[in-house]
């Protein structure tokens, strides 16, 4: 996945890049500007003294802003730079529970609602000054609540329109629970994106001993919801591919789900072989690690957990316990959500870097050009497991 250099450089872009790194991701963009820095300083150098290239070359792509709020926890947002022309990215991780606000002298930690609602303070502070808006969120705001069972509410799709409503031109987001939201803003871009090429190397990377063929890997998807994920890995790793389907009991709610009765395994044996488990996320964990004792039970060797979020609604205390049982080797997530310290201090844990493929994105949409050669990354893993020598 090569970047865009001088010589592929055949359009102008879009406008001045502008990031807008909002309140709990401001690690993330960071690592997304210092990129844009290091690769715009000797990228299109021909061009970058002609009008059309107008601030291209910066030491710094973040626009200086802040979210503050009174003591009755309103807030309000307030630009401190220019943007008027810009092509502004604003990038959120509205599942930081991390961040907190003072109201009526508690201290309250943010919800994804507050983090949404501070992505609108600032589209609407940007007072339609801005040439193009890009919304990035890695794990989309209420993207589980993403179809209607008997009268319920369509939050995702809502939160779509009021974006697009505000001028929004395109969302970015990377696994969603369903893509198919992106039917209630049809004639607007909607790019979802696959960490494939990430959570592959991440694996390799981690294990040299990882044998991947039919006799001692198998891909396992822990849900029918999760299969054209799991197909994808297991076509593109050359190996065999199992499922879990959750038999529900549908008589009864329990946290807004009907309640799973059991995880029943279908698949070819995975007796004495290494088990990859994708997924796009981790809530409580119970369900994943269930999966992943009915794996052992069935004598399989090493089961390696991933997932595109880990948000461990229910702490790490289940985690730790089963993985001092020997139930899983490893959990992979990336770091488009917030990780805290206790996290990534678990020996059990490996965080799957999404700065550099994100910038990656940035400077392509910069461009206005195809971002079929990002999106499909099935050379790049071809390309990285024959250099581990595992293809």
């Amino acid at each position: 996945m090569a970047r865009i250099t001088a010589e592929q450089v055949e359009s102008i872009p879009i406008g001045p890049l502008g990031i807008i790194a909002m309140p709990g991701c401001e690690a993330l963009a960071s690592k997304v500007n210092d990129y844009l820095v290091k690769w715009r300083k000797i990228q299109a150098t021909e061009h970058s003294n002609t009008i059309a290239f107008y601030g291209y070359q910066r030491d710094d792509y973040r626009i200086n802003f802040s979210v503050p709020r009174f003591g009755t926890g309103e807030g309000k947002c307030s630009i401190y730079d220019s943007v008027r022309g810009y092509d502004i990215y604003i990038i959120a991780d509205v599942f930081n529970y991390s961040c907190t606000y003072e109201m009526y002298g508690m201290t309250v930690p943010m919800s994804p609602d507050d983090h949404f609602a501070d992505i609108k303070r600032v589209i609407s502070a940007i007072s339609g000054k801005a040439k193009r808006i890009t919304v990035v969120t890695p794990m989309l705001y209420c993207g589980r609540q993403h179809k209607r069972n008997s009268r319920e509410s369509l939050d995702c799709a809502v939160a779509l329109q009021e974006l697009i409503s505000l001028g929004v031109e395109c969302i970015l987001t990377f696994d969603a629970h369903d893509q198919r939201v992106q039917n209630a803003i049809p004639n607007k871009s909607f790019e979802n994106v696959m960490p494939y090429y990430q959570f592959i190397k991440a694996i390799v990377n981690t294990y040299d001993d990882l044998k991947i063929d039919k006799e001692h890997l198998m891909v396992i998807s822990p849900d029918e919801g999760a299969m054209h994920r799991n197909i994808f890995y297991a076509s593109q790793l050359g190996v065999d591919l199992g499922m879990f389907y959750k038999r529900r009991d549908y008589t009864q709610i329990v946290g807004g789900k009907n309640k799973i009765v059991a995880h029943e395994y279908l698949g070819s044996s995975v007796e004495g072989k290494d088990i990859i488990i994708f997924d796009d996320m981790i809530s409580s964990g119970e369900s994943i690690l269930d999966v992943a004792k009915k794996l052992k039970a069935l004598n399989a060797k090493r089961v390696f957990l991933c997932t595109t979020f880990g948000l461990f609604c229910n702490g790490l205390d289940v985690f730790d316990k089963a993985y001092d049982e020997g139930i899983f080797e490893k959990v992979f997530t990336t770091n488009g959500v917030y990780q805290s310290p206790e996290l990534l201090s678990r020996e059990w844990y490996e965080s799957v870097e999404l700065s550099k493929y994100m910038a990656y994105m940035l400077d392509t949409l910069n461009h206005d050009i195809s971002m079929s050669p990002l999106l499909d990354s099935r050379d790049k893993i071809d390309k990285l497991l024959v250099k581990k020598g595992l293809k």
